[in-house]
C-alpha cells in the first residue's frame, strides 16, 4: 500500500506509519501525558509550558505547525490542513487569555484532533483519546 504525497512521491505503508506514531507521540506528550489522578482527565505540557507568557506560546505553536506540515508532507488535502490550522488558530487564541486560556487548552487538545485527522485521512482506526 502507498500514500501520494504533496511531491508527489510514494510513501510506503510503512514509512506513514511510523511517521504517524512519531506524531502521535508528540500530541501525547503536548496535550494528554499527565492524569489527574482519581479522574479520567489528563493534560500534557500544553498546560505547563503554555504557562508562560508569550515565549510558551510560541514554543507551543512551533511544535503545532511541526504536526500539520508532516501532515501535508504525509499528502493530506488542502480542506484537512485547514482544520488542522483551524483547531491551532482556535487554541492559539483561547490560550493567549490568562488563566481561562490554559484551562481551555487542557480541554481542547488541537494536537490530538489534529492526529485524528491524519488518522481518518489514513484510515488508520483512532487511537487519540480526549477527556475534559
Amino acid at each position: 500500500m502507498t500514500f501520494s504525497t504533496i511531491e508527489h512521491d510514494a510513501v510506503d505503508a510503512a514509512s506513514a506509519v511510523a511517521r504517524l506514531k512519531r506524531l502521535k507521540t508528540i500530541a501525547w506528550a503536548v496535550d494528554g501525558a499527565f492524569r489527574i489522578p482519581g479522574t479520567k482527565f489528563r493534560f500534557g505540557l500544553n498546560s505547563v509550558i503554555g504557562a508562560t507568557p508569550a515565549a510558551g506560546d510560541v514554543v507551543l505553536a512551533g511544535i503545532s505547525l511541526y504536526i500539520v506540515n508532516e501532515a501535508r508532507k504525509m499528502g493530506l488535502p488542502k480542506e484537512k490542513i485547514g482544520r488542522m490550522l483551524a483547531n491551532i488558530g482556535v487554541e492559539a487564541a483561547a490560550g493567549a487569555v490568562p488563566l481561562i486560556g490554559t484551562l481551555f487548552d487542557m480541554g481542547f487538545k488541537a494536537n490530538l484532533r489534529n492526529i485524528a485527522i491524519i488518522e481518518q485521512h489514513l484510515g488508520v482506526a483512532p487511537t487519540a483519546k480526549r477527556w475534559i
